[in-house]
């Protein structure tokens, strides 16, 4: 598909329809989180691929606040086989099926398995997951769901 900013992301299955926001690369080296104050916004790696675009797309969102449950609360309950859609700015809907749902720790996360480039139009949805570390104000993991363009309408 031509590049397009995706606007909504629909995953039936865990009651997600949320709506998407620009996110950049921080300082860390890491993909910026989506702002903490709306549970229910995903982000995108805006000056990346976008979804259904050749390459693979990142797609972030939270696991939950201080005070709730944020949009990816239910990621994990995702299987293999499982679809989502993702609305387009240019009208179009690129449907994705899921591969696989993983977790990794955070201090052993597989950039290249993640973000590598390919020929193939690829996502991956990714939150925390793990445990939470007080210290560090952070979980511990990352649950990523693996995906690839299933259909487009």
């Amino acid at each position: 598909m031509p590049r397009s900013a995706p606007v909504r992301l629909t995953i039936p299955d865990i009651g997600v329809s949320a709506p998407f926001t620009e996110l950049k690369i921080g300082s860390s080296g890491a993909l910026d989180p989506p702002p903490a104050d709306d549970t229910n916004l995903v982000g995108w790696h805006a000056a990346g691929i976008s979804p259904g675009e050749r390459g693979t797309a990142l797609v972030a969102g939270h696991l939950d606040t201080a005070t709730a449950p944020a949009v990816f609360a239910r990621l994990g309950e995702l299987d293999p086989g499982d679809t989502f859609e993702v609305a387009r700015a240019d009208g179009t809907t690129a449907v994705f099926l899921v591969e696989s749902v993983e977790s990794f720790r955070k201090n052993d996360f597989p950039d290249e398995r993640v973000y590598a480039d390919t020929p193939a139009a690829l996502v991956r949805l990714i939150t925390c997951a793990g445990p939470y570390d007080r210290a560090a104000k952070d979980y511990t993991e990352n649950l990523v769901v693996f995906a690839h363009l299933h259909a487009i309408r």
